[in-house]
């Protein structure tokens, strides 16, 4: 058996970067990083002594080069103790000794090397506001094709541009149809994602993971938090129920909002006319097909596309996080609502100036979709058509080849013209019922969730975070002194029935010193209880005022909106270039979910621990 030096080579993107070579003669592996740019060959110093490091394995020489890790086919990869798919890598090399202990060894290198290198690791990408979050294990080396959304995905909008200009338009609809809308003006900040409108009631509705309404307004107007128990006590959101609920799932679903919220004070307020003879569902309905026109009309589309840096925000970063999927070999697909034209328009101002060699958008992507109209994309078969001018004309095929454009079809299609199908398949996309419920429960792909806000929302709670603390301190508080407050009233209540106390002390309290106890415990409670609840309300204003945090309802349970992030997206961050901070072979795996119990059983087995001591 023959052995050889096997080459950690790290990428470097731009200018000379091509790997040194050394030959393959010693008998024990080096791990050596090597680089031929001026910078390292002249930086290289003790430094990077670290770099060089003797590692107990051995490799057949035959798998030296392209051989030492082979790409596994789909249909020979097994799962591993997670039950995720092996597919993507396997290796030939032997180890010498206990794998615990070379494990724990060449762990420690690793991040030596990555600290060297100055490469994050993946932990400290994770815990960062460009973290990639992960709800369900998935290993990317067992993905064959990631597919891409564009609007709020690929593509982030100035919200307050893009937004404020549908606003605009739909107001501008509204008027014809009727409506006052002199003296409004759009407000991003009266609402965020995640929300649920009230059709029923004109009500905008914050709810927690059980459906539980915790905020509520009615209107402009932030209700109390005794009317909002008063109006829905005895009601859970039911998203299922479309007649009455609408869930705020995308961006896209702020101007409408906005719009809705502020004709509800109107409609109050009587100054809508009467000839229009409309209730708060029939309200919604008015302002919906107001801005459905402003979209159709072309008008605001016309507009974006005219003056695209006004309302793009570009992201350098995002052509290249592609480029390593492509180069991984990982098929790339576009699927997007938007025509041809806008989207050629939109990805070109985008991509086209951040990528390498004069590439264009089009060469990232194996297959583009247009028009492809989901959700019902992924829940049933239309025509598909190719796009064979640049102007957008289309004629019928039924099958898409790599490097094509078409309009329509479905993804049962895009499954049979690549052959990769089920969870070989990631989509990334904003719009949590669109993009990523109806990818994954009608064909079970993988899904990801890109939410913008969660930057503003990390930096809020790391911002937060000595607030919180006082919080909590005085809630457990108030916890300890209830808890007397408690065990006092029940050793009373037993003494009235001539019964003995929970323990001897309690028993032998006279009445006077019981009542006078209890007294001043409920005293301490109620101011307490008057300190907390301000603090609980405005917990969170660091995010949004009216709302708090996008992912929490209350100080410790989740919204609406995660419980929905949690179902649905396997991993979920903030934009896609944060791929970039990975790798295309990266293994999210889900972290420890904890349990209510889970405290309970940590403090008995440190007791029964001190026990045994």
């Amino acid at each position: 058996m023959y052995t050889a030096e096997v080459f950690r080579v790290f990428a470097v993107r731009g200018g000379d970067a091509s790997p040194a070579v050394a030959p393959a003669t010693t008998t024990n592996c080096l791990k050596i990083v090597a680089f031929n740019t001026p910078t390292f060959r002249n930086g290289l110093n003790a430094r990077w002594a670290k770099a060089l490091t003797l590692c107990r394995c051995s490799v057949d020489s035959k798998s030296v080069g392209d051989e030492v890790f082979s790409v596994t086919q789909s249909n020979k990869s097994d799962v591993d103790y997670l039950g995720e798919s092996t597919k993507g890598i396997d290796g030939h090399a032997s180890l010498d000794g206990p794998i615990e202990e070379v494990a724990r060894s060449e762990a420690r290198d690793a991040e030596d090397l990555l600290q060297d290198l100055g490469i994050p690791s993946p932990s400290s990408s994770r815990n960062s506001p460009r973290g990639i979050f992960c709800s369900r294990t998935l290993n990317l080396r067992s993905i064959s094709a990631i597919g891409y959304d564009m609007d709020y995905t690929l593509i982030h909008y100035n919200v307050m541009a893009w937004e404020g200009r549908a606003y605009d338009y739909c107001m501008e609809n509204l008027k014809n149809m009727g409506f006052p809308v002199d003296g409004l003006a759009f407000d991003p900040d009266l609402v965020i994602r995640g929300l649920v409108i009230d059709k029923e009631k004109g009500n905008l509705v914050k709810a927690d993971r059980f459906g539980y309404i915790k905020r509520a307004m009615h209107g402009t107007k932030m209700l109390s938090t005794r009317a909002v128990s008063e109006m829905y006590g005895r009601e859970l959101v039911d998203l299922r129920k479309e007649s009455r609920w609408e869930f705020l799932n995308t961006l896209f679903s702020v101007s409408e909002a906005v719009a809705y919220m502020q004709m509800v004070d109107r409609l109050d307020d009587e100054t809508i006319p009467a000839d229009l003879a409309l209730d708060y569902k029939g309200l919604y309905k008015a302002v919906g097909k107001a801005l459905f026109w402003a979209h159709v009309e072309g008008r605001l589309k016309s507009e974006i596309m005219s003056k695209p840096e006004l309302f793009v925000e570009p992201d350098p970063e995002l052509p290249l996080a592609l480029l390593d999927q492509k180069e991984a070999g990982k098929k790339l697909l576009l699927i997007t609502n938007s025509d041809y034209l806008y989207t050629d328009k939109m990805m070109q101002h985008s991509f086209n100036r951040f990528l390498p060699n004069d590439m264009g958008w089009r060469d990232l992507f194996d297959i583009v979709i247009v028009s492809a109209r989901k959700p019902e994309f992924f829940q049933t078969s239309h025509p598909m058509y190719e796009v064979v001018t640049g102007e957008g004309l289309m004629r019928p095929c039924f099958k898409a080849q790599t490097g094509g454009l078409y309009s329509g079809g479905s993804a049962q299609m895009v499954e049979n013209s690549l052959d990769i199908h089920g969870d070989e398949i990631l989509y990334v996309g904003d719009h949590i019922y669109t993009d990523v419920s109806q990818s994954k429960v009608h064909l079970r792909w993988r899904t990801a969730l890109i939410c913008r806000e969660l930057e503003e929302e990390y930096d809020a709670l790391i911002g937060s975070r000595s607030y919180r603390e006082s919080l909590v301190e005085l809630i457990n508080q108030k916890e300890i002194v209830g808890d007397l407050f408690n065990q006092l009233r029940l050793a009373l209540q037993r003494r009235s029935k001539d019964r003995p106390a929970q323990t001897l002390a309690a028993t032998n309290l006279n009445d006077e010193d019981l009542t006078d106890s209890m007294q001043k415990l409920l005293i301490v409670m109620q101011r307490l209880d008057e300190k907390i609840a301000p603090m609980l309300e405005a917990d969170g204003e660091l995010f949004n005022s009216r709302w708090g945090f996008l992912s929490r309802a209350g100080l410790w349970d989740k919204s609406h909106l995660m419980r929905q992030i949690e179902k649905y997206a396997d991993i979920y961050t903030s934009r896609v270039s944060n791929f970039l901070y990975y790798t295309p072979f990266m293994y999210f795996r889900s972290q420890e979910q904890n349990l209510a119990h889970d405290s309970y059983t940590y403090y008995c087995s440190q007791l029964y621990n001190e026990n045994s001591s």
